[in-house]
């Protein structure tokens, strides 16, 4: 037999698809991934996430009035109160044409996202209120849920899920799916958690038993607690604390965060910081000798050690009597970064592993009754030439899977659909051939002038047909939802499949039987 280009290349392609396809049914044969299936085919979760935006709306406004007061401090100018009211708005109280003029200054210099709501003269005072811009409004609700998603998307990374799909739905909210997922109410912990980690000092000087009871802290403090949990009786203590409102230092200079073992073997998450974030805890440490640290993450104290020495380095170690998953998702989540603002489930469903395993049998059954279907209508109808278009039609199946496990392409239950379609068209492909080869037998022409012809005529058809339902399945692909992205994928993969195996596959079979044996009459 020669060797012709178009045999290679048939030989070539066909070799790559069962090199990738072989491992999705013997995965120790050789080290290619397998096909990967979707939420609906092997079980996961999917949820829906709502960003609270309004809180990073209150986060930008009380870092603006920290900022503000730091640069009213450097002007030396006194106010008599700022604070953030009702209605995200910023209030302050200044005494004095001096204050009020600096203060103007001020906003209109470095706070232009600030338009100045109202201004009150009182008794020898003005009170102005502030608020944010409408468009700097929106476009930190638009980053919040930027960030959100990036956030996620990294955790869930490293949790090690495969092939999650997370993205953005409406202006706020967050789908998120994640096929596999053995452990939905840990992985709902990690990324629900707001990860957003502060060291503050605890305040010493006042009895947190008479905040309680007063149910209010002194002016500056927050009352905190402590989660321990017995491990005998699984029973948990809340011890509370006084924590002062100022933050030392928070998450944004964490540069790594991993799990370690204290001296008993216990779990805990080792921390370090940059170069800057090292400085600062360096300088906190040795400014606060023999005090309380407290390392407080999402409002909860997980320790508060005595500052014994000045620490240097930029490291630190968060003990919480943790178990080794706890302590992992923890690191995972300080990692990734903590969520700009909280995050809300509004939108559960867990697909178990047997509804996935049945939705594969069902899928299968119907492809295979497709398939047969198919195959015993080309034997009976085209005789003989049916069995290459029914080679062919296996041919396309093959190549449909080896481009899945090529491209990594998730198959969903809408993506066996795709290939059943598929099926039809590629069947339709090899009809209208075969009928063009007919019209040219009847004409009077011999097997191989009648096959080359109906082959001539019919490919400029076929490539119409299925060039437009590319189209179709790219727009899907490029607009669709997760579903329909599975359908398109497929479907995409079967057009080109189809083409190849129609125009080039069959036509190569024809080559060979009428080039090799001499034939008067086609079956056909």
């Amino acid at each position: 037999m020669k060797l012709t280009f178009r045999k290679v290349l048939i030989i070539t392609i066909f070799a790559i698809a069962i090199v990738y396809l072989l491992p999705t049914f013997y995965p120790d044969l050789w080290p290619y991934k397998t096909i990967k299936r979707g939420l609906d085919l092997q079980g996961g979760m999917h949820l829906v996430l709502e960003v609270q935006v309004e809180k990073a709306i209150e986060t930008t406004i009380d870092t603006t009035i920290h900022e503000i007061k730091n640069e009213l401090r450097d002007n030396n100018l006194k106010h008599l109160g700022l604070t953030r009211t009702t209605g995200n708005k910023i209030q302050i109280i200044l005494e004095g044409d001096d204050n009020i003029n600096g203060f103007n200054d001020i906003i209109s210099d470095k706070f232009n996202n600030l338009k100045v709501v109202s201004t009150t003269p009182l008794e020898k005072k003005s009170e102005i209120v502030l608020m944010l811009s409408a468009e700097e409004s929106k476009e930190i609700k638009k980053l919040a849920t930027e960030q959100a998603l990036e956030t996620i998307r990294n955790r869930i990374d490293e949790f090690g899920v495969s092939e999650p799909e997370i993205r953005i739905q409406g202006t706020q909210r967050i789908l998120i799916k994640l096929p596999g997922v053995q452990d939905p109410e840990r992985a709902k912990a990690l990324i629900g958690k707001t990860a957003q980690l502060t060291f503050q000092l605890v305040d010493e000087d006042n009895n947190v038993q008479i905040a309680i009871q007063k149910e209010r802290a002194p002016v500056g403090d927050v009352i905190m607690y402590e989660e321990r949990e017995d491990k005998a009786t699984k029973a948990i203590t809340k011890i509370p604390y006084l924590i002062k409102k100022r933050i030392l230092l928070d998450g944004s200079r964490l540069t790594d965060a991993r799990v370690e073992f204290d001296r008993f073997g216990q779990p805990q998450v080792g921390i370090a910081f940059d170069r800057k974030g090292a400085r600062r805890f360096e300088k906190i440490t040795g400014e606060n000798l023999k005090k309380r640290l407290a390392i407080v993450l999402d409002q909860k104290v997980y320790s508060a050690p005595v500052i014994q020495s000045r620490i240097s380095g930029g490291k630190a170690t968060i003990t919480g009597n943790f178990s080794l998953n706890d302590a992992r998702d923890l690191a995972i989540a300080l990692r990734a970064g903590s969520l700009p603002a909280p995050v809300k489930i509004i939108e559960e469903r867990t697909v178990g592993p047997t509804l996935g395993a049945d939705s594969i049998r069902m899928g299968l059954i119907s492809m295979m009754a497709g398939g047969i279907f198919v195959v015993l209508f080309m034997l009976i109808y085209y005789k003989k030439a049916g069995l290459i278009a029914d080679f062919a039609l296996i041919s396309n199946i093959i190549l449909i899977g080896g481009g899945l496990a090529a491209f990594q392409a998730t198959l969903t239950l809408p993506g066996i659909a795709g290939i059943i379609l598929t099926i039809g068209m590629a069947v339709d492909a090899n009809v209208i051939i075969f009928e063009r080869i007919r019209e040219e037998l009847r004409s009077g022409k011999t097997p191989m002038a009648a096959m080359n012809s109906g082959f001539e005529k019919a490919t400029l058809t076929i490539l119409d047909a299925n060039v437009t339902t590319l189209i179709a399945a790219i727009v899907l692909f490029q607009f669709g939802s997760g579903a329909v992205r599975g359908f398109a994928v497929t479907l995409s993969l079967g057009i080109f499949a189809s083409l190849f195996t129609a125009l080039i596959v069959s036509k190569a079979i024809f080559d060979f039987i009428l080039e090799n044996k001499k034939v008067i009459k086609l079956s056909i």
